[in-house]
């Protein structure tokens, strides 16, 4: 069982998901990352019977980085209230296809959720959903390098590396509104990008989360170093 725990007290186990792993289990015999955490909490805690674990957020299937799991009831309930006060920040980074118009801003879109894709819809359609998150190009040594561990990549090749918050969390958002503004993450084909990389994955990744402790109410930052297969992008 490969498992990369990132954080983990009674509260909480955050981990860092690999591209091609479900987040949870699907009602099937797919690997998953929840089954393999609860696998490692009975070891590692030597816990015997059942083992409390539920996903407070998940990653599509192709994304790789942070999950975060709530280990008791209790955590989960004031998680999730948190996650819908919007009291988590997520930072994500991606790789994609040429370059923003500018090295940072806000990008706006109307989507709708339609056969397994987010597509930008007018404003006004009753079915969609509005979608709104922050970007800026990260460039090596600039004043823009980030200041998380995960460390930088440089842009080559035409492409682009980003540093993405979100503020609403809508089915594909980020895949979505890169491809509509010409930027589609590399590897992610089913938003128009010509690059294929191993194993179906595409270059997002959940970097870094802040959350609020749901007992100490301390601020926990976790951070996730990229997946091994960004090297090849």
């Amino acid at each position: 069982m490969n498992l990369e725990v990132l954080y983990h007290d009674n509260q909480m186990l955050a981990v860092n998901k690999p591209a091609g792993v479900l987040t949870q289990p699907s009602g099937t015999d797919k690997d998953n990352l929840e089954d393999r955490s609860k696998v490692w909490i009975k070891e590692a805690k030597n816990k015997p019977g059942n083992v409390f674990l539920h996903a407070v957020h998940r990653l599509d299937q192709v994304v790789s980085g942070i999950v975060l799991f709530a280990c008791t009831d209790k955590a989960l309930s004031r998680l999730n209230a948190d996650m819908r006060a919007h009291k988590f920040t997520k930072i994500y980074h991606a790789v994609v296809s040429g370059t923003p118009p500018q090295k940072e801003g806000s990008l706006r879109h109307c989507l709708i959720h339609d056969d397994y894709r987010a597509e930008v819809a007018k404003e006004g359609n009753p079915d969609a959903k509005e979608c709104l998150l922050d970007y800026r190009v990260i460039t090596p040594g600039g004043d823009t390098r980030p200041t998380t561990s995960v460390g930088p990549l440089s842009s080559a090749g035409g492409m682009t590396l980003l540093e993405i918050q979100l503020h609403t969390g809508r089915y594909h958002q980020i895949r979505a509104q890169l491809a509509a503004i010409g930027c589609p993450i590399v590897g992610d084909e089913k938003y128009g990008s010509t690059v294929k990389l191993s194993g179906g994955a595409i270059a997002l990744h959940h970097a870094r989360l802040t959350v609020i402790h749901p007992v100490s109410k301390a601020e926990i930052v976790i951070e996730a170093p990229y997946p091994s297969h960004w090297v090849s992008v």
